[in-house]
């Protein structure tokens, strides 16, 4: 009877295991087969480092095996029949002329990690890390065989403008290393600011010529630290000293513009200490945005910079460089010369972006104008910038959605692929291959991104109908009919939690739901939303996207917007917040946003009747710049959301269904 039992149990459990959902990967891998198999994390494992090369990676392993079991680890040959973990680094078959690749085998009994490089190697652990799986602590069945579209995989901070403490740099790169991402761009000199301690121009970080965050900047040994910090995680640090713009505190600290003799002077000089400070390939000169006095300014600071055995990255547009030189796009009216190695950073500018929508328009972009990497198309740099001044770090990370667009952005340049932002933006067109990255994403903002801001929900599901616009002639107010109930209209179906009639950037660059906005318009959009039952429920209500490097006005009271946009649950006009800053018109960049954007205030609260409620926007647009707004984004942002207990997250209230049909089946 003793004997049954212990089957019955064991059949029990190798059927939860076999039936149990895979991991979810992110970045997906570029070959992937599941198994039946695991690897169960029990009694003794060896850790098998095959060559010298692959060890550190090996005690990393090692590590991390100990913080998620009980198994008794250690590193080196296996004895005997016990399970083992063997890391090669092999650079031929598949994985010739991809240093970052790897190949991944589980089987119950031996895991192999082979990497092209010990890059490579490390890449391969991160996969590992992800292939846990709870109950009998194990890891999945697999193999997999992967590699990055694109050499370039980054992410950058403006520390000139705002300073972001040290351990929390750290943390960004350790958070997203783990997605594969392999450069941390670090802009450290700016107007307001300069971050960088330097014993040549010591008064460059006096609290005095510091306009904002006076007195904050990175040590030396900070930076030497950082680099280290960087490598451990296979990361390349890219230091950037902007330069001949950008530069008002420079003129405060030293009385010299930088493009003056006595200002060249001083600016080699930080070159050739950043140089010998930075034990990195690249620095990063900057040289955008500024009318050039002295021609040959920049050709002497290439010169410097590679006299001191770097070589130099420079924005583009910018100044002219040689062929040679890497170029980071920022802005699509030039395009990049065929022989110009480029880095995509155009439209990654998180700080302009509405994360619902935009991260759509990131998952299905292309980078560099391309599918895949080449000697010349070297892969993305997401960006954000922290013109308009943060109430705190907290908001860098959240009304940028910092690291749900990075996670997005570490997919497409890891997998490659995607179609011109002109063709597809941010309209959701391949919504099967959306929702699969989707739940992915959300998974890991469930795993491991606890206590963390991930201000991004669940959005697959939500479906609208939106109305073609109707001429008002510059008075937005004015009445249509879909506000006294009639909207059998011409119209599209739409689908997301926020959504671009017209993109920031307008359809010439970047393809919104409406194909040719015009201004002067209103357009409704409407759906139905089932409930199971009467509750209250939160809403996250928005009809602008509070950009990060603009001097957006805060709603009158009684408003939303400057556009006078509206909405309605069961014809009950559901009104605007009490504003914390009502009507402010800031005059610079030192007034924080308060509760202006909806990820800083708590979610309105509407009742929703038992079955289908009735959902309607308004959405009134007239001129596409304006004295409130310089960028007019005409959008909306609605979606019912929920706290999760465990982890502190807003979700995506999941009992509710989004149809502007009435139907419980998906579109």
């Amino acid at each position: 009877m003793i004997r049954l039992l212990i089957f019955f149990v064991l059949l029990l459990s190798v059927t939860s295991l076999a039936t149990q959902s895979p991991p979810a990967l992110l970045p997906a891998p570029q070959r992937l087969v599941w198994t039946r198999e695991s690897f169960i994390l029990t009694g003794t494992v060896a850790i098998h480092p095959t060559v010298p090369a692959a060890g550190a990676v090996g005690e990393s392993v090692a590590a991390f095996i100990r913080q998620i079991s009980q198994a008794a680890v250690y590193v080196g040959k296996p004895s005997g029949t016990q399970p083992v973990i063997v890391l090669r680094i092999d650079s031929g078959g598949v994985l010739s002329k991809r240093p970052e690749g790897y190949t991944l085998t589980i089987t119950r009994r031996r895991i192999t990690l082979t990497g092209a490089s010990e890059t490579g190697l490390f890449r391969a652990y991160q996969t590992l890390r992800q292939l846990l799986q709870p109950g009998p602590v194990r890891f999945a069945g697999c193999h997999i065989t992967d590699y990055p579209a694109f050499p370039v995989r980054g992410f950058m901070h403006d520390t000139g403008r705002s300073f972001i403490p040290f351990d929390t740099l750290k943390q960004h790169i350790d958070q997203l290393s783990a997605y594969k991402i392999n450069v941390f761009h670090w802009h450290l000199t700016e107007d307001l600011a300069w971050r960088l301690q330097s014993d040549s121009l010591p008064n460059l970080t006096n609290p005095a010529v510091t306009l904002r965050d006076p007195g904050l900047f990175y040590t030396k040994q900070q930076a030497r630290e950082l680099v280290s910090f960087c490598k451990a995680r296979h990361v390349l640090l890219i230091p950037e000293l902007d330069m001949p713009g950008h530069s008002a505190a420079f003129e405060r600290a030293t009385g010299h513009n930088m493009q003056s003799p006595e200002g060249k002077v001083l600016v080699k000089k930080l070159i050739r200490e950043a140089c010998a400070l930075f034990d990195v390939p690249y620095l990063h000169l900057g040289t955008d945005e500024v009318a050039f006095k002295d021609p040959a300014f920049v050709g002497e600071m290439v010169a410097e910079v590679q006299q001191c055995g770097k070589q130099v990255i420079g924005w583009y547009p910018g100044a002219a460089m040689a062929p040679g030189i890497i170029r980071q796009l920022w802005v699509r009216n030039n395009k990049p010369l065929p022989p110009m190695p480029v880095i995509e950073s155009r439209n990654l500018y998180v700080n302009h972006a509405a994360t619902q929508a935009d991260l759509i328009g990131i998952f299905q972009r292309n980078l560099c104008d391309t599918t895949e990497g080449s000697p010349t198309r070297l892969g993305a740099i997401g960006c954000v910038w922290n013109d308009r001044k943060p109430a705190d770090l907290t908001q860098i990370e959240t009304l940028n959605g910092f690291y749900p667009l990075m996670l997005t952005l570490a997919e497409r340049a890891w997998r490659g692929g995607g179609q011109p932002e002109t063709g597809q933006g941010v309209v959701l067109t391949d919504k099967a291959a959306f929702a699969a990255f989707e739940n992915r994403l959300l998974a890991h903002k469930k795993q491991y991104f606890r206590g963390l801001s991930f201000p991004y929900v669940r959005q697959q599901s939500l479906h609208w109908r939106l109305l073609n616009p109707f001429p008002n002639n510059g008075r937005l107010d004015t009445v249509f009919p879909p506000e006294t109930g009639q909207l059998d209209f011409p119209g599209i179906d739409v689908t997301g939690a926020t959504i671009y009639l017209r993109h920031t950037w307008g359809p010439q660059v970047v393809r919104a739901w409406l194909d040719a906005p015009q201004p002067n318009h209103t357009a409704y959009a409407y759906t139905y939303v089932y409930s199971p039952g009467e509750q209250q429920a939160g809403a996250w209500i928005d009809f602008h996207n509070y950009g990060r490097s603009e001097k957006d006005a805060s709603p009158m009271a009684g408003t939303w917007d400057y556009k006078g946009s509206r909405i309605w649950v069961n014809d009950a006009e559901i009104r605007p917040p009490q504003w914390t800053q009502p009507g402010l018109h800031p005059s610079g960049m030192e007034q924080p946003y308060r509760d202006e954007p909806y990820e800083l205030r708590p979610p309105v609260s509407i009742t929703l009747h038992k079955g289908w409620n009735k959902l309607l926007v308004k959405l009134p647009v007239g001129a596409f710049s304006t004295k409130d707004y310089r960028l007019v984004k005409w959008l909306f942002t609605c979606v019912f959301v929920r706290q999760d207990p465990a982890s502190g997250h807003w979700v995506t209230a999941g009992e509710l269904i989004f149809s502007p049909d009435k139907t419980f089946s998906k579109p």
